[in-house]
C-alpha cells in the first residue's frame, strides 16, 4: 500500500506508507529512480562483459555509481533558491579550474584534462556541465523573454568561454556537451527560428575558420565519418568495428559474453565509448530496444518534472537537464552506429567513467531538487 487511511474523528486523511514515504521525504522522484536504477543495473551486467569480466572494474564502477547516488540525493533537499543564489560562484569556479588545468593540469593519453588532487583525479570540464546552463537560467531569471541581441550576446560570452577552454585542453566531446547545454536554455527561452537559423550558420562558418586550428587526429574523425573505408586501418577502424559487430549480433544477439567482436578485443573502446556496440552484438535488437526504452522512460519522465516547475530559472534548467541526457544518448548511438563523427561522449549510466557519473546523478539531484520545491520557489 502507498497511502494508510487514519481517521481523527469525523475526518480521515492518507498519509504515505513505507517506501512511497521514504522517497518523499528524501525529495526524490520514484519513478524517475527506478527508471536510472534499472539502466545502472542493465549497465553493470554489459560492462562485466565488455570488459572481459574484470571484477576491478565492476567495483569501481559501483563505487563511483554510489557517489553519484549519494550527491542526487544530497542535492534533491537543497532549496532551488539557494541553487539560484550560488550559480554565478559555481560558474566562476568552474571557469577557475579550468584555468588551472591548462596552466598545470595531469596529461593523460594526450589531452591536459585532469587535476590531480592526490587520492583522486578530477576533470573540471564536467562540473561545466552543469554550471553553464544553471548560469545560463540563473542570467534569464528576472529578464523579459524572449532574450534581446544584449542579452543573447552575453549569454554566447557565458557558454563560448568554458568551451573554448575544454576545446583547447583538447576534448571536443565535452565541450560540444557543454555548449549544447547551453543552448538548449537559450532556445527554451523562446528565441526566435530566424534567430537560431542566424546561429547555425555562424556555426557554419566558425567550423569552417576553425578547421585549421584542429588537431590531425580530430580531422581525421570528421573524415571518417563521411566515407570510413578512406582508412579501415586507421582512423575509420573504430567504426568499422562497431557495425561489424551491431549488425552481426542481429534480432537476438550472440549471447552475454558470447560477442566475437568484444571478447576477442576487435571493437576499440569497447567498455567506455562504444559499449552501445557490445550491447548490439551480445543482446541484439532487442537489447538495444529495452536500453532505449529505459532510456525514453527516463527522459520522458525528466521532462514531465520540468513541465511542472513555476518560476523561470526552473523551468529553464530542468528543462535543459532533461533534454541533455537525450543528447548525450543521441550522440553516443549515432557516432558508434556511423551517423555521427566520433566524438568521444560516453553513453550514460552504462559506459565505464569517472566524474560522469557523478555529474550526471548530481543533475538529476538537482532536477528533483527543482520539481520537490516548485510550490515553495519565489518566482
Amino acid at each position: 500500500m502507498i497511502y494508510e487511511e487514519i481517521s481523527t474523528g469525523s475526518r480521515t486523511r492518507r498519509t504515505l506508507t513505507g517506501a512511497a514515504r521514504v522517497l518523499f521525504e528524501l525529495n526524490v522522484d520514484g519513478p524517475l529512480v527506478v527508471g536510472l536504477a534499472l539502466i545502472a543495473v542493465y549497465g553493470l551486467i554489459v560492462l562485466y562483459s565488455a570488459s572481459g569480466q574484470n571484477v576491478d572494474t565492476i567495483v569501481r564502477t559501483v563505487v563511483r555509481l554510489g557517489l553519484g547516488t549519494i550527491a542526487m540525493l544530497v542535492l534533491a533537499r537543497v532549496n532551488p533558491n539557494f541553487l539560484r543564489r550560488t550559480t554565478p560562484w559555481l560558474y566562476a569556479i568552474g571557469i577557475i579550474l579550468l584555468f588551472i588545468v591548462a596552466a598545470v593540469g595531469h596529461i593523460g593519453m594526450g589531452a591536459q584534462r585532469w587535476l590531480n588532487l592526490g587520492i583522486v583525479r578530477f576533470q573540471p570540464s564536467e562540473l561545466m556541465k552543469l554550471a553553464v546552463p544553471m548560469m545560463c537560467a540563473w542570467y534569464l531569471h528576472e529578464r523579459a523573454l524572449p532574450p534581446s541581441f544584449v542579452s543573447l550576446t552575453l549569454l554566447g560570452a557565458l557558454i563560448l568561454v568554458p568551451v573554448g577552454l575544454v576545446a583547447v585542453q583538447p576534448d571536443l566531446g565535452t565541450a560540444a556537451l557543454i555548449a549544447i547545454a547551453g543552448a538548449l536554455v537559450i532556445v527554451m527561452a523562446g528565441l526566435q527560428v530566424r534567430i537560431m537559423a542566424i546561429f547555425a550558420a555562424l556555426a557554419g562558418i566558425g567550423a569552417w575558420f576553425g578547421w585549421s586550428f584542429m588537431h590531425d587526429y580530430q580531422r581525421k574523425r570528421v573524415l571518417t565519418f563521411l566515407d570510413p573505408q578512406t582508412d579501415p586501418l586507421g582512423a575509420g577502424y573504430h567504426i568499422i568495428q562497431s557495425q561489424i559487430a551491431i549488425g552481426s549480433g542481429g534480432v537476438f544477439g550472440k549471447g552475454w559474453m558470447n560477442g566475437s567482436q568484444a571478447q576477442l578485443e576487435f571493437l576499440p573502446e569497447r567498455s567506455t565509448d562504444f559499449i552501445f556496440a557490445v550491447i548490439g552484438e551480445e543482446f541484439g535488437l532487442l537489447g538495444l530496444g529495452l536500453l532505449l526504452l529505459l532510456y525514453m522512460f527516463v527522459v520522458g519522465r525528466s521532462i514531465f518534472l520540468a513541465m511542472q516547475t513555476q518560476d523561470t530559472f526552473a523551468r529553464l534548467l530542468a528543462g535543459s537537464l532533461a533534454l541533455t541526457f537525450f543528447v548525450y544518448v543521441f550522440i553516443n548511438a549515432g557516432m558508434v552506429t556511423g551517423l555521427l563523427p566520433v566524438v568521444g561522449v560516453p553513453l550514460p549510466l552504462v559506459s565505464y567513467g569517472g566524474t560522469s557519473v557523478v555529474t550526471l546523478l548530481a543533475g538529476f539531484g538537482i532536477l528533483m531538487a527543482l520539481y520537490s520545491h516548485r510550490k515553495l520557489v519565489s518566482s
